[in-house]
């Protein structure tokens, strides 16, 4: 048993497809090639109609001058009318330049003709309109060929037709008259098809360059990729104009720099972005990693110049989660060297009551082994027995053994109290460590600061406590005289404001510092504002709770007492139930 194996036969290979600058190019030789081809066509049949016009009026003006010359009349009555009428008709012709006169008798019987054989014989046309004593022009094929001709009446002083009179021009001469402006338009038609040729082969020429030589399927498919890349990559992507106008805006852009309506064609300053940002762009030299805030997100901005100067390409990258997640980790840290801390100092005092012991001192060991105990007991549960949210109730602990730590009293207030489960999954337990911790961290830097040039100890004081909605209770929080609201659109503060119906979250945290400058209230909640020498320009604290309260439509104002009072609302979503007073 054979097998017989057939060979696959070859699939034949697909012509070259034509570029879309190719196509072009055959489409436009083609209609210019057509355009000139009809106007040539349309100025000939003009030209051929004006010049058969003027040798119908030609010929009219002959036929009537010679009919009515009175020479022409006298010898119609002669005996032999041939030898008169022949000799003056081929004058006339010769003299006017028509192709034959030809006067004849009413039978239409030839006494005149170019060819003097065909003398006597009967006129080739039609001459009843004549008859009736009017003028008539038709293109007629006679003994010369086809020619257009006027037949006339010659009339007597009676007005009666004795004879008649025909002119023409042969259709050959009108044709000859127009040899030379025919050669003269195909002449034209020739030029304008070659320079509408080059004109079109350069603007194809460079149409090829910049289409890169791909076909009308290979661009769409390149612009159908392109849309699709760039609303699917998750990093923002704004391309800028040499006006600073607004090109293109994907998706994740508008998210993060939240963009709404069209903002194609729009000046990128006329976009509410923040003002930081805006000079970042319009800045003379590239930016690198740089951090900006806006209303609600941290982002990381790279720009980067197009072509020679053709616009640039903005790249922005969202960092809130990782601004988050920085913060969270500083105070995890911050915990964990507390922690360590107090770890060394307990084990000081350990140390010291086993020495007590061994000396005897039982009693002066029990002392101050218990006093050590209830400072640390008295203040885990007062923070406990206010603030029953675990969240806030850590950070609480922990930023006072931070601060403990760094010689700074951090001291929870009489008023304050949030009992667990009283705030709503909306309000976020990073929002919360982001606004508490940085306004904690702010004060103590500043008591530190402030303890310099003052007596008393370094004080940090905080309230946390839910309040309820209405008029009064968002009128008698407003804060010590001085306070400030940063308000919606500068770009430095969370602006709006809490419903009077609806209960909030207030967060106060005072401090025994110099202060804040009131000059410098308006740029407390800007990126980059710092009171520390070196900070070298970070300053995101402030600005981070700003940007937090915002995102959670509260408010911050800021104020001063001693030092500096800074106060956050963040409202609940529901009216909130007064906790019950806590017995002190």
């Amino acid at each position: 048993m054979s097998v017989r194996i057939r060979p696959t036969p070859r699939r034949r290979p697909r012509g070259p497809v034509r570029s879309l600058a190719g196509q072009l190019f055959v489409v436009q030789v083609v209609i210019v090639a057509a355009v000139v081809a009809g106007g040539a066509v349309l100025a000939y049949l003009f030209t051929a109609g004006r010049a058969e016009d003027a040798a119908r009026r030609q010929v009219t003006a002959v036929a009537r001058s010679v009919a009515d010359s009175p020479s022409v009349l006298a010898a119609v009555g002669a005996p032999d009318p041939s030898a008169l009428l022949q000799p003056y008709a081929e004058q006339v012709r010769a003299d006017t330049g028509v192709s034959f006169i030809t006067v004849m008798d009413t039978a239409g019987v030839r006494w005149t003709h170019p060819l003097p054989e065909q003398i006597g014989k009967t006129f080739l046309g039609h001459i009843d309109w004549a008859l009736a004593g009017r003028t008539r022009s038709e293109t007629y094929t006679g003994t010369l060929g086809p020619s257009v001709r006027v037949v006339t009446p010659v009339l007597d002083e009676r007005h009666r037709v004795v004879a008649l009179v025909s002119a023409g021009i042969t259709v050959q001469s009108i044709s000859a008259q127009l040899r030379g402006p025919l050669l003269a338009l195909v002449g034209v038609a020739v030029a304008a098809l070659a320079v509408g040729g080059a004109g079109t082969y350069l603007a194809n020429s460079r149409l090829r360059r910049h289409t890169h030589g791909m076909g009308p399927d290979e661009l769409s498919h390149l612009y159908e990729y392109h849309q699709a890349t760039l609303h699917s990559v998750r990093e923002g992507l704004v391309l800028l104009d040499r006006r600073h106008r607004v090109v293109l805006c994907n998706d994740a852009a508008r998210e993060l720099l939240a963009l709404e309506g069209e903002v194609e064609g729009r000046p990128l300053g006329e976009l509410g972005l923040p003002a930081a940002l805006v000079a970042a762009v319009l800045g003379a030299e590239p930016v690198r990693d740089e951090v900006h805030l806006t209303a609600e997100r941290v982002v990381v901005l790279n720009t980067s110049t197009i072509g020679t100067g053709l616009g640039q390409v903005l790249t922005l990258r969202d960092h809130t989660e990782l601004q988050s997640l920085s913060g969270e980790l500083d105070s995890v840290r911050g915990f964990t060297e507390a922690l360590g801390a107090q770890a060394h100092e307990a084990a000081n005092r350990l140390h010291a009551v086993v020495s007590l012991i061994e000396l005897g001192r039982h009693r002066e060991a029990v002392e101050f082994a218990t006093a050590e105990l209830e400072l640390a007991q008295q203040l885990t549960d007062r923070v406990v027995a206010a603030v029953g949210e675990p969240v806030l109730a850590a950070l609480l602990l922990g930023k006072a053994a931070q601060a403990a730590e760094r010689g700074v009293e951090l001291t929870l207030t009489e008023d304050s109290r949030i009992d667990d489960g009283v705030l709503p999954p909306g309000l976020s337990a990073r929002d919360l460590i982001t606004v508490l911790g940085n306004l904690i961290d702010n004060a103590v830097d500043a008591a530190i600061a402030g303890a310099a040039a003052s007596p008393d100890p370094p004080e940090v004081t905080v309230t946390a406590r839910i309040e309820s909605g209405g008029a009064e209770s968002a009128g008698s929080e407003s804060g010590p005289a001085g306070a400030a609201r940063p308000g919606d659109g500068d770009g430095t503060g969370p602006g709006g404001s809490v419903p009077p119906s609806a209960g909030h979250l207030l967060l106060r945290v005072a401090d025994t510092g110099t202060g804040i400058d009131p000059s410098a209230v308006a740029d407390v909640f800007r990126r980059g504002w710092s009171t520390k020498q070196d900070d070298r320009g970070h300053g995101l604290g402030l600005a981070l709770v700003a940007q937090a309260a915002r995102r959670n439509g509260g408010t911050v104002e800021v104020g001063r007492d001693r030092g500096a009072v800074l106060t956050v609302r963040l409202p609940l979503g529901r009216p909130a139930r007064l906790p019950e007073p806590v017995a002190s």
